[in-house]
């Protein structure tokens, strides 16, 4: 009980903190779009595509998802910050699960 007490304030004083690290993403039909890779996570197989309409989808790679460049399969390693990507997406509830990931430049 004692150290309930005494997590519970430190726990309300890093709360913000936590809330203004977390990204704010979107969920979008499923189909095709095109973007910039935003952020690359390779420990977790996850990118964060920003689309040319501004939306910010957020990835993690499936075991059947497929990545090309010039119609090449490379490694997720070819993934880098700032290139242009096409993503085709297919939309699962609230996920967004890609089914292609293209590298365009």
């Amino acid at each position: 009980m004692k150290i309930t007490k005494m997590l519970l304030p430190a726990l309300v004083a890093v709360a913000p903190f936590f809330y203004s690290c977390e990204q704010k993403t979107d969920v979008v039909e499923s189909g095709t779009y095109q973007g910039t890779l935003h952020e690359v996570e390779p420990e977790k197989n996850e990118i964060y595509v920003k689309t040319d309409d501004n939306k910010l989808l957020e990835l993690y790679f499936t075991e059947t998802t497929t990545l090309t460049k010039n119609g090449e399969t490379v490694p997720f390693a070819e993934l880098k910050e700032g290139g242009k990507v096409e993503v085709e997406v297919e939309k699962t509830g609230q996920r967004l699960d890609p089914v292609a990931v293209r590298i365009l430049e």
